[in-house]
């Protein structure tokens, strides 16, 4: 069986899925079915505030997508991001999924019980799928980091550039800015 086949019966395996809570609904990368726990309320206020901040910013042609399937057959790949601006063109297309080659910008906020996903599987997924600005948001520790540029070297898929700030600091990022100074952060409790 080929990687586009195994890709193509992850895919369809996941259509066949009731969302489980407290489970989100499984991303696809390298062979595998990803399953995270669905982001509790503290995650979901970051991504309202996130959206508040960056919409109006966007003006007529785009749009911010929350927990969209962004889909990469060719490569074998499913990723939900929390936060994807594209074009509403590419909102308004056919089929279920977006095209990550058209997207602007993606925002991971990551989640105290599985951080890899957002720094490392996502980091390296991304920027293989074309995906141009990638931002992190971290409420564990009050960080963020934009990486940019996507590029491989020695066949490793990579971003060229990266920026690292705190909480407090305007994040600058494919012609938009995002003032992070009320981002709330998880507290003690969080898992």
């Amino acid at each position: 069986m080929s990687e586009q086949d195994d890709y193509r019966h992850l895919r369809e395996l996941r259509e066949t899925f009731d969302q489980p809570e407290p489970l989100a609904w499984p991303e696809i990368s390298h062979g595998r079915l990803v399953m995270a726990v669905w982001p509790g309320k503290r995650h979901q206020l970051v991504a309202h505030r996130l959206r508040v901040k960056l919409e109006p910013q966007l003006g007529a042609e785009l749009v911010l997508l929350v927990g969209t399937d962004m889909e990469d057959a060719e490569l074998g790949m499913l990723r939900v991001p929390d936060l994807v601006v594209v074009d509403e063109e590419e909102a308004t297309a056919q089929g279920d999924a977006i095209d990550p080659r058209r997207t602007h910008l993606v925002i991971e906020i990551v989640a105290p019980s599985n951080p890899g996903n957002d720094y490392e599987a996502k980091l390296r997924d991304y920027p293989a799928m074309g995906v141009p600005h990638y931002l992190i948001v971290d409420p564990r520790d009050g960080t963020a980091v934009h990486h940019w540029a996507p590029t491989c070297r020695n066949g490793v898929w990579t971003y060229e550039n990266r920026q690292h700030y705190a909480y407090g600091d305007v994040v600058s990022m494919g012609g938009w800015t995002i003032d992070t100074a009320d981002l709330p952060r998880y507290g003690g409790d969080v898992r």
